[in-house]
């Protein structure tokens, strides 16, 4: 498939720059935010009926005027069926600093920890051509936290040395307490990040920490709607996809098969496999939660249709025309045009039924991007 073919027009209001929720302005001006993540709309789409469904039903079957909402997901499985989580945990990746001399304010964003004897750390810097190897950042805040610039790794990829000396625990908690939520940048481009921002960018399943940025799809899910999808007896699995920002970078090739995708680490246990497995060898649905749980189960399913237990990487990139051979019902949010994420979700939908679904989506203002709404597809 060709890039362009992703490409639609997506009116900026559109994109959510906040989970949905509702709001009060007080006196003084201010704004109060009651956040609900299992209220957001939710649309429907029936892989080899090619039907849409995006309202709720009455009693005779008809259509109302209502929208869907994610809660609504669970009249749509059955007991016995199995949803596959991942449940990397997001850490406050991006910083704001001063370069030294200069005073010059830099954005800082964290990858990952290289050495943890030697305080090394993989980011991204902006204004990149301002950071250069000796130079150091000064942060804000109580310690005295300062990096050294030691390598060039991309044209806006450095290795820092953090200067800081005490234990790794006091140094992570210290460099953390420095930083925010890693929101994508289509929403700081809008707002500031803010303190509620790094409970609403987390999963309520998150454990195992390394994402960058979120795995959204799981942000819908709520402790009361988990409550009643287990009393109604669907299984949880749960896989680690520690999500890096690769997701985000442009396609800059007219031929898909050219993209290659940046790798992310990833784990399923012995535990999750059986789960799935489980599910599937009794002829229930296993639902992959979001395209980071797509990715990694097709990257670790084997010959027969089971799972593998899997540690390592993968640069696994979905596309249609694309046969998945573990996941038969899918949930994904609604992304920008020429992203991964849409093409993902296209691979597993089917490329028409999907890009009717967005186009429905554009005219009946869903609302896109990571705090967006939702889309369910089924295997009927």
């Amino acid at each position: 498939m060709k890039l362009s073919q992703f490409k639609f027009k997506l009116p900026e209001e559109l994109v959510a720059l906040y989970p949905p929720h509702r709001a009060f302005k007080n006196e003084d001006g201010t704004i109060d935010r009651i956040y609900n993540r299992d209220q957001c709309r939710l649309m429907v789409l029936h892989r080899k009926s090619e039907k849409i469904e995006m309202f709720k039903k009455n009693d005779k079957g008809e259509d109302t005027d209502e929208f869907l909402t994610f809660r609504d997901v669970i009249s749509y499985f059955n007991e016995g069926d199995t949803f596959v989580f991942n449940d990397t945990k997001v850490f406050p990746a991006r910083l704001y600093g001063t370069k030294e001399k200069t005073d010059a304010k830099i954005e800082v964003f964290l990858l990952r920890e290289l050495n943890e004897e030697l305080r090394l750390w993989d980011v991204l810097v902006e204004p990149a051509r301002k950071i250069r190897i000796g130079n150091k950042l000064f942060f804000d805040g109580e310690g005295p936290m300062v990096a050294e610039v030691i390598d060039n790794t991309t044209s806006r990829g450095r290795t820092l040395r953090f200067l800081y000396d005490c234990d790794h625990d006091e140094f992570k908690h210290e460099l953390y307490s420095l930083g925010e939520a890693p929101l994508p940048r289509y929403i700081v481009e809008h707002r500031k990040a803010e303190p509620e921002d790094m409970e609403n960018f987390q999963t309520i399943f998150a454990k195992n920490e390394g994402a960058v940025t979120a795995p959204a799809t799981g942000l819908h899910f709520s402790k009361q709607l988990m409550k009643i999808m287990e009393i109604r007896g669907l299984n949880f699995a749960y896989l680690t996809v520690h999500c890096s920002l690769g997701s985000f970078d442009p396609i800059e090739v007219e031929d898909l098969t050219k993209h290659k995708m940046n790798s992310e680490q990833m784990k399923i246990n012995s535990e999750c496999c059986k789960i799935v497995n489980d599910t599937k060898r009794a002829g229930h649905t296993v639902c992959a939660v979001g395209v980071s749980v797509a990715r990694a189960t097709e990257s670790a399913v084997g010959t027969d249709g089971l799972l593998k237990e899997y540690d390592g990487w993968t640069n696994k990139f979905l596309f249609p025309p694309y046969e998945f051979g573990l996941a038969n019902s899918m949930i994904a949010n609604f992304y920008h045009p020429e992203s991964t994420m849409m093409m993902a979700t296209a691979a597993f939908g089917g490329y028409d039924l999907v890009t009717e679904a967005y186009q429905l989506a554009v005219k009946h203002e869903y609302k896109f991007g990571c705090y967006g709404d939702a889309i369910l597809m089924l295997d009927d």
